[in-house]
């Protein structure tokens, strides 16, 4: 699926890959791409900037660490995400909800 489809939700889906426990940024675009089933195969120039953007709005936390002398960026959920991704959820519900209503045909 090409990015821009995704556009108004990457921020959640980051959120929700990321909140089941701490991921450097490749495992995030494998996860993504893995709970998609295939479907949300992002580059990594959709998927870096916006990791950056939630760290820099504290929705997410990263270190630095050195993994078999690669250093890589590790990034985990913060209180303040936590609380983004519920309202994602929410938003994405009525949303979907709405959608739902108008392509799912007449009742």
């Amino acid at each position: 699926m090409a990015s821009d489809r995704v556009k108004g939700h990457l921020d959640g889906l980051l959120l929700a890959v990321i909140e089941h426990g701490p991921l450097h940024g490749y495992a995030v675009i494998e996860a993504l791409q893995l709970r998609s089933g295939g479907t949300l195969a992002l580059p990594t120039g959709t998927v870096y900037p916006a990791l950056r953007r939630l760290e820099e709005s504290g929705w997410i936390s990263g270190r630095w660490s050195t993994v078999d002398g690669r250093r890589r960026r590790t990034y985990r959920l913060t209180a303040a995400g936590r609380r983004a991704l519920g309202a994602e959820r929410a938003e994405w519900s009525e949303f979907s909800g709405a959608i739902e209503k108008v392509l799912g045909g007449v009742r």
